[in-house]
């Protein structure tokens, strides 16, 4: 179950979809990548201010023990 909660399986998926996308966007239409790339720095603005606030504030002991209540 730790597996499916760990935080950076999903920030490496998260870079492989936007490396697809943003790949496609310079491909097809180059005069939208600016705003796609807009998009992307406020993506990640906010990715990691999420990844602070889960450091700052870990998850309660009850979560992360595994066992039952």
């Amino acid at each position: 179950m730790n597996l499916r909660r760990n935080y950076w399986y999903y920030s490496i998926g998260l870079a492989v979809a936007w490396a697809i996308v943003l790949s496609v966007v310079f491909a097809i239409r180059p005069d939208r990548a600016q705003t796609f790339l807009y998009i992307f720095a406020g993506y990640c603005l906010g990715w990691i201010s999420t990844t602070i606030a889960r450091y700052v504030y870990p998850p309660p002991k009850r979560w992360t023990s595994g066992g039952r209540i």
